[in-house]
């Protein structure tokens, strides 16, 4: 973080950037949640502090000639206490929104602010993420979802790891918090995202367990029949002996 005076320790710098990430993640959480926000990106360069906005739409974040980023910016900058033209916010379009967890899940939110049934919703998003390329999706909705009693429903289809290191990997997970009439909803996405060498839609190592096999090797073709001695060869006569005897 920028704003924070340089002479402090490494300890302090870390949990003082890990603050500033948080708050402003909630801050655009609460306030892009129906413009598709899909996470935040900090990057600190010796002339000025840039922040990235990733969203499924980002013409909603800029606004009309880019009055709602540049509104964005003065909040930021007064909050954080930055001086004057040392922040820069950027909206990013996300290049897949179906293998994005964050965006499903407002989607999911969304749909149930609407009225729509929890079922309907969740395998319509489950759908949606399998059409897209990912490999596995787990939606789940717990609270008072039709009866006065909380249970909790579980939409999944394909595959899915839940430990190791892969799990932190290849998952990408959301929360979000419905408020409905009968009471508040949780809602939790898991993505499963795919092998991609690109390293686009997912991530460029494979799983640990994939067993690749490979083509055998040309040999060259035999014509006609050959012996090949394997015995070892005869100790050979000591010529130092000899050479010593003259």
């Amino acid at each position: 973080m920028a704003a924070v005076a340089a002479q402090i320790s490494k300890k302090r710098k870390f949990v003082a950037d890990g603050v500033f990430y948080a708050e402003l993640n909630e801050f655009f959480t609460r306030e892009l949640a129906e413009d598709g926000y899909a996470g935040v990106e900090v990057r600190v360069t010796p002339a000025r502090t840039e922040i990235i906005i990733r969203a499924t739409h980002t013409q909603n974040v800029l606004g009309e000639k880019g009055r709602r980023i540049r509104e964005l910016t003065t909040l930021v900058q007064k909050r954080f206490k930055f001086p004057e033209n040392a922040v820069e916010l950027y909206a990013e379009r996300v290049q897949n929104r179906g293998l994005c967890a964050i965006a499903q899940c407002e989607s999911v939110k969304f749909k149930l602010l609407n009225g729509l049934a929890v079922r309907r919703a969740c395998y319509g998003v489950v759908r949606f993420v399998m059409e897209s390329g990912a490999k596995g999706c787990e939606v789940v909705v717990s609270g008072k979802v039709r009866a006065a009693r909380a249970k909790a429903m579980k939409f999944a289809d394909g595959f899915m790891i839940h430990s190791g290191n892969p799990a932190r990997e290849y998952i990408t997970t959301a929360v979000r918090h419905v408020d409905l009439r009968q009471g508040v909803l949780g809602i939790k996405v898991k993505i499963m995202l795919d092998n991609d060498p690109t390293g686009r839609n997912g991530p460029k190592l494979s799983l640990p367990d994939i067993v690749t096999i490979l083509e055998p090797k040309d040999e060259a073709a035999i014509t006609e029949p050959s012996a090949q001695d394997f015995r070892p060869a005869a100790p050979s006569a000591p010529v130092v002996a000899a050479e010593a005897t003259n």
